[in-house]
């Protein structure tokens, strides 16, 4: 089911990326006066098709993985002498540009509205109060206190831990780092600048605030049973919702680490379990079951924990009025710009390794993963999403419409057009470079699998 979620909200998601930045393409062609031939969602086999009162074509294809805008163009097709002026190689180069660059514009603009109507409809989040602080981490030098609210990450406020993922990650690479915090009550405010020279940051291996020594204040897991797994080991032994483990094998189970612990270490073993069901103690007795990860097999029941409650105002929701919401949608879509762009430039310093790059696999896990959580937080992937794919294709790779707006700004400058040669050249460099980070992108999918 998680596997079918995944997919299907990946084609979801892609579908409408797609539509968008080539809408913005064949708006911007229609007002510029261009033939727009065939305006197409996915390629392959057309599974529908319908042709507009101007001869264009729109078509949704089977393979649901992009999408292009067919414009008229001497350079692909014979054009009829009566068509010339509306072909797309003939028109003014600004009018060219303006054209290519509305597909990764319009993928910007969606980027807001997908935040504004997220803004709009409301995102629970939780405030930034730490845990802990790991001694001899990168932050134990800030002495930050445990309970304190995170408020400043570098220049930029901080209200809720999807910020200080994004602030943090904007630090890899630099000297030090700037952090202010107050206490829960806002009774005052500290701040100090920490040393990251010595910071080292696998995204395979650990979260960003793990890799720090911070971790974020949650509340106490208790042994009363949230949830039990259809057809899982607990559910075979007769574990239920609201049960509170008191012992395993005789062994008297004083929290949930303790009980995680015992249950890894006996894959496939017979246990005896007291739990205290409805205020009277009730045994039970089955096998634990097992899985295996990493090449390890180990100890597995398919139950979840209960928490206790979270602490009044620790949670909040991000819900504003219209003109708030807007407001919002635009400045986190200009954050999630700014932060694309750094973090490409990291990648090319080799700040960033390429081991951070993410291909089909991982976008479509995170699809699913937002869509199963709820349309706020489809909404909130898309405008990530719809974000990235602007500005990748901004890159000025020839095959890509950052390409083409660098052969047509050289246009504009240089008063004449970029020779065909050059361009086919530039065509084909373009393209090995990108098929090569596509493929670094999956392999480093599958490793992640």
């Amino acid at each position: 089911m998680s596997f079918l979620i995944s997919v299907v909200s990946f084609i979801v998601a892609l579908g409408i990326l797609v539509a968008v930045h080539e809408w913005g393409h064949f708006w911007v062609a229609r007002r510029c006066g261009v033939k727009v031939e065939r305006f197409s969602v996915g390629f392959g086999k057309a599974l529908w098709r319908k042709t507009d009162k101007l001869g264009t074509e729109y078509v949704i294809s089977a393979i649901p993985l992009g999408g292009y805008v067919r414009m008229l163009d001497e350079r692909v097709d014979e054009v009829a002498e009566q068509d010339l002026p509306y072909a797309f190689n003939r028109q003014h180069v600004l009018k060219r540009i303006a054209i290519i660059a509305a597909g990764p514009i319009v993928n910007f603009l969606f980027a807001i509205f997908a935040l504004f109507i997220m803004y709009l409809i409301g995102l629970q989040t939780v405030k930034p109060v730490v845990g802990s602080i790991e001694p001899d981490s990168i932050l134990s030098q800030s002495n930050i206190p445990a309970n304190a609210v995170l408020t400043q990450i570098g220049d930029r406020k901080v209200v809720d831990w999807e910020d200080v993922a994004y602030e943090l990650m904007s630090f890899i690479g630099h000297d030090e780092m700037l952090v202010k915090w107050t206490d829960n009550d806002n009774h005052f405010e500290k701040s100090a600048t920490v040393d990251l020279r010595e910071w080292s940051f696998d995204p395979d291996k650990t979260t960003v605030l793990a890799s720090l020594g911070l971790s974020p204040f949650r509340p106490k897991v208790l042994n009363v049973l949230g949830h039990v797994e259809n057809g899982s080991a607990a559910q075979r032994i007769g574990f239920q919702a609201n049960d509170k483990i008191v012992s395993l094998d005789g062994t008297s189970m004083e929290n949930w680490e303790q009980i995680v612990g015992y249950v890894s270490s006996r894959p496939n073993q017979a246990v005896e379990v007291e739990v205290l069901r409805n205020d009277q103690v009730v045994t039970l007795n089955g096998t634990i079951g097992s899985k295996t990860e990493a090449q390890t097999t180990k100890g597995y029941m398919g139950f979840t924990p209960t928490l206790e409650p979270w602490p009044e105002g620790m949670m909040f929701v991000h819900q504003y009025g219209l003109g708030a919401a807007f407001s919002k949608g635009i400045d986190k879509t200009w954050r999630l710009m700014t932060l694309s762009i750094e973090m490409l430039g990291k990648l090319i310093t080799g700040d960033v390794s390429v081991k951070n790059l993410s291909g089909p696999i991982a976008i479509a896990q995170g699809a699913g993963t937002s869509a199963s959580m709820g349309l706020v937080y489809f909404l909130g992937f898309l405008a990530l999403i719809s974000v990235n794919l602007g500005i990748i294709n901004l890159l000025p790779l020839p095959v890509l419409d950052g390409g083409h707006l660098l052969y047509y700004f050289i246009e504009l400058f240089s008063g004449k057009p970029v020779p065909e040669s050059v361009q086919e050249v530039g065509f084909k460099i373009g393209g090995v470079l990108l098929l090569l980070l596509m493929s670094i992108a999956i392999v480093n999918d599958i490793a992640r699998l």
